[in-house]
């Protein structure tokens, strides 16, 4: 996945807000192939991530999470 509207090195000088950033962008515009979502990544950022993110996919990602 590119990303050609955001400068991803100055994020990546704040790591976790780039992690979060990196996370949304795979969930909202899907993944490369063969890319995975990391499924602890998901779920220690789900708090942050969940009210930014289609509502739709929001209630899918929580049923495949927590069924």
């Amino acid at each position: 996945m590119k990303n050609w509207s955001v400068d991803e090195d100055y994020l990546k000088k704040f790591p976790e807000k780039y992690k979060v950033w990196k996370l949304e962008q795979k969930i909202a515009y899907g993944l490369d192939a063969g890319e995975k979502i990391n499924r602890r990544f998901l779920l220690k950022y789900w708090r942050k991530i969940s009210p930014r993110i289609d509502p739709n996919r929001r209630e899918f990602l929580k049923f495949i999470l927590w069924g």
